[in-house]
């Protein structure tokens, strides 16, 4: 019910993803009546889709604690007690980050092993794509936290992009072993006698030249590191509207160039990355970005499809038994 758009996005959304899966079951959870007027507009008669009433709705500004504390029958809290009850395998919410992280930690609880969820979400890089985590759930980390992340991401980079063994790399000042805090070190020696695929330090300017599958922080750098790039991306189109607008033989190259330009658009569409999955819960939650339209938002239903079919959670268990035993 919240997020920019609002329910009409998520009901678009769910839509396309019925149509596209055929055993697939949706509970939209918001004001009954909004969206029971919404489905039958856009959906119609629909067996696989149901909806739950919430009374109440989290704010996204609305700190998460008051959340919690007030707000037991709003969208996302029902939401997430269907997946503790059972009656749902994954919960998807374009809703407040703060709130849903709290209200699904309490709800849900952490897996065994895990000290503090983190969030983990799919980057573009040369070749393919990469998972960095911890991007703002947790502003600092001890290695045991870094150590946990990797592990998480490795998972969840198995799952997504199906590769065997992922490259794990931690983001660092600089590549050498020298460079670094005591911190990241520790995790590094950690992650070197692990069964993991580590692969060393990484710098910030190498995030994207393929040289890992997944990369780990704590939050505060991951989350600085996360819109750095978005606001780099915003930048990159600016200089590129100037440039193909500035006069009438810039306005022809354009014209020119616009199926390159048109296949880097695609290429380069956050929403083909949308869906950042809260890691370290015993249950599967997916952090829908705020701004999310249909076409964004029915990828965040997708990387929740993968994960239930993967099993996350408990592969995240069953690896964290393996390393500590």
């Amino acid at each position: 019910m919240s997020g920019d758009l609002g329910a009409e996005a998520v009901v678009r959304a769910a839509d396309a993803s019925l149509e596209r899966h055929q055993n697939l079951k949706l509970i939209l959870v918001g004001d009954e009546q909004e969206l029971t007027r919404l489905v039958g507009e856009i959906v119609g008669e629909q067996s696989r889709l149901s909806i739950r009433h919430a009374s109440e709705v989290v704010g996204m500004s609305e700190p998460p604690a008051e959340a919690l504390r007030k707000k037991k029958d709003s969208s996302m809290r029902i939401a997430i007690n269907l997946v503790k009850e059972g009656e749902a395998h994954a919960c998807v919410s374009a809703g407040n980050t703060g709130a849903l992280m709290a209200t699904a930690k309490f709800v849900l609880k952490m897996l065994p092993g895990i000290d503090r969820p983190a969030i983990i979400a799919e980057l573009p890089s040369r070749g393919g794509s990469l998972h960095m985590l911890d991007l703002g759930a947790n502003t600092q980390a001890t290695a045991d936290h870094l150590f946990q992340y990797a592990v998480m991401g490795a998972i969840v980079a198995n799952d997504i992009l199906g590769i065997e063994k992922p490259r794990v790399a931690l983001l660092n000042i600089g590549a050498e072993d020298t460079k670094g805090n005591d911190t990241v070190k520790e995790a590094a020696a950690m992650l070197g006698t692990s069964t993991l695929n580590y692969v060393g330090f990484i710098e910030g300017s190498d995030l994207f030249r393929g040289k890992a599958d997944v990369v780990v922080t704590d939050g505060f750098t991951g989350n600085v590191a996360l819109k750095t790039m978005e606001g780099t991306v915003g930048l990159c189109v600016h200089y590129f509207r100037r440039q193909f607008t500035k006069n009438w033989f810039a306005k022809l190259q354009a014209v020119m160039a616009q199926w390159v330009l048109r296949g880097l658009r695609v290429e380069m569409d956050p929403r083909n990355y949308n869906g950042a999955t809260l890691v370290g819960l015993n249950g599967i939650v997916i952090k829908s970005h705020g701004s999310a339209d249909a076409y964004a938002f029915q990828h965040a239903i997708e990387t929740a499809i993968v994960e239930v079919r993967n099993q996350l959670p408990q592969q995240i268990g069953a690896l964290l038994e393996k390393e500590a035993a």
